[in-house]
């Protein structure tokens, strides 16, 4: 197989290595401070990619992408805040297990976990992600059309807790794609008479103001929160072990979790959130001891983070074979292979086959790096971000933000957009309005119109096109099935809720 050759040479560049394990690192710390997330931090350092090779870029940033998934779970248990939003799983038993003294137990646990079920994710994205290019080469624009429209649908509906406010936000992705010049006509679009919108907005000024400044202003606005934290003596006294007899009733739940992960990983805009909330409530109702879930059980935090991590993997198979990023990382991965002018779908596996089985084989390294020092420095890393006070930390990420928008283009245009972008994401936030389905359609939207054109030129019958092509079609009816399943689950929720409310 390919990935062994690409193991081999990943471990015999030394520069590589560095690479990946300050990747993991920098991911463990971001994703364990509370207030910040991984895509923050991948958002901000984008910038830098311009002046790296695209494998040392790539594997950087997707290695701090894993491990900040696993970060999360620090601040879920030791903070009672969730680093992530699929931590908020783990906080279930985590923070219990920490108010208990048992933080080191759970830490280890949610440590083992996430490199079993991360490991898992990537054995299938390797096995799997060769035979689904090789059927996307066989798909004309009809198809992919259809398929971009599915996975606009599935992002926009199924994410966050408003199907209006879902297809809203990916709506208002696709808006503001589509400012600039026409790629047919080249007549400017939305610009309003600007020169500088004439080239369309920024990808990177565009992702640091939603992902980083966005964050900033909404923890600004809940800094109140940070009085949940557990305090340095608490920690201190911990019980750190973690004997085989702990961990093996865990097992069964890393394995189960890692399996839901890997499948939800695949589709779309599901995320890491859905896999942890559905696996943790898939081993709470096969567990031998349910009653303790909820109050500190080491199986509760084993079988979300195990599906956290597992997603992904499994989530670059869409980005890779078909264009299409499954999570907002994702997005911002893509925007790395455009910054290096790769061509993203079926063909890279034809021109980069190589550069792609590399970034498999340091996603894998990064999993053994975040690992081994999650398991033995978890705790250390804990105490390090409960020295460093908000009031200090939030402005240099406010300044490091200006100066990364800058820097990409050396535009103060492009600041203006971060800014504007900053206070869009804060808004759509603080709304409940959906981040990752604004900025996965933002990056789709291009891909999206292109196909839709070249399905149009194809046809003497229009729209029909869509319809009496077979493939197009199923992926048409799955984008209004998800619909149709999503309204479904959304009425049963307010039928449930107004049953408990009427007993009441």
């Amino acid at each position: 197989m390919e990935i062994f050759p690409a193991l081999l040479s990943v471990v015999t560049d030394p520069t590589l290595l560095a690479a990946i394990l300050l990747a993991a690192v920098v991911g463990m710390i971001v994703g364990a401070t509370p207030g910040l997330t991984a895509s923050a931090a991948i958002a901000m350092l984008l910038p830098i990619t311009f002046y790296m090779s695209p494998l040392f870029a790539l594997a950087f940033l997707y290695v701090i992408g894993k491990s900040g998934r696993y970060g999360g779970s620090i601040a879920a248990i030791l903070f009672n805040t969730p680093g992530t939003a699929a931590s908020a799983a783990t906080q279930i038993d985590g923070y219990p297990l920490a108010r208990a003294g048992k933080a080191g137990k759970a830490m280890k646990v949610a440590t083992i976990s996430s490199v079993i079920g991360d490991f898992m994710g990537d054995i299938l994205l390797v096995a799997g992600v060769g035979f689904i290019a090789a059927i996307a080469l066989k798909l004309g624009p009809p198809e992919t059309f259809a398929i971009y429209f599915a996975a606009f649908v599935v992002i926009g509906s199924v994410i966050g807790k408003s199907i209006v406010k879902g297809l809203a936000s990916a709506l208002l992705g696709v808006l503001v794609a589509m400012v600039g010049l026409d790629p047919i006509s080249s007549e400017e679009r939305y610009t309003f008479g600007s020169f500088e919108l004439s080239n369309g907005i920024g990808l990177v000024p565009l992702m640091i103001g939603v992902f980083v400044l966005g964050e900033v202003f909404s923890q600004m606005e809940e800094r109140r929160k940070s009085a949940g934290r557990i305090d340095d003596n608490q920690t201190a006294a911990d019980d750190d072990s973690l004997t085989w007899e702990e961990y093996k009733p865990c097992l069964p739940h890393a394995f189960r979790g890692g399996l839901i992960g890997a499948g939800i990983g695949v589709l779309p805009g599901l995320g890491s959130a859905i896999a942890a909330f559905i696996s943790y409530g898939e081993g709470k109702r096969r567990a031998t001891n349910p009653q303790q879930w909820g109050k500190g059980a080491l199986e509760g935090v084993a079988a979300p983070e195990a599906a956290n991590n597992a997603v992904s993997g499994p989530s670059m198979a869409p980005l890779l074979t078909l264009g299409i990023p499954g999570s907002t990382i994702g997005a911002i991965l893509l925007g790395v292979f455009l910054i290096h002018g790769i061509q993203v779908g079926p063909t890279l596996f034809l021109t980069d086959k190589e550069l792609v089985y590399r970034l498999f084989a340091c996603g894998m390294l990064g999993i053994a790096a975040y690992g081994v020092i999650g398991y033995f420095g978890a705790t250390q890393v804990a105490r390090l971000i409960l020295k460093i006070p908000t009031n200090v930390l939030y402005p240099i990420i406010f300044l490091t933000s200006f100066v990364a928008a800058y820097s990409a283009r050396a535009s103060m245009f492009d600041v203006t957009v971060m800014t504007v972008a900053g206070f869009v994401g804060w808004l759509m936030r603080r709304h409940d309005f959906n981040i990752a389905a604004f900025v996965i359609s933002f990056v789709l939207a291009k891909g999206a119109e292109e196909t839709f054109r070249q399905s149009l030129l194809m046809s003497d019958s229009g729209l029909l096109i869509f319809f009496e092509r077979p493939i197009a079609l199923a992926f048409l009816l799955i984008g209004c099935a998800a619909i149709a399943f999503r309204i479904r689950s959304i009425v049963k929720e307010r039928r449930i809720a107004d049953g408990e409310l009427g007993d009441a």
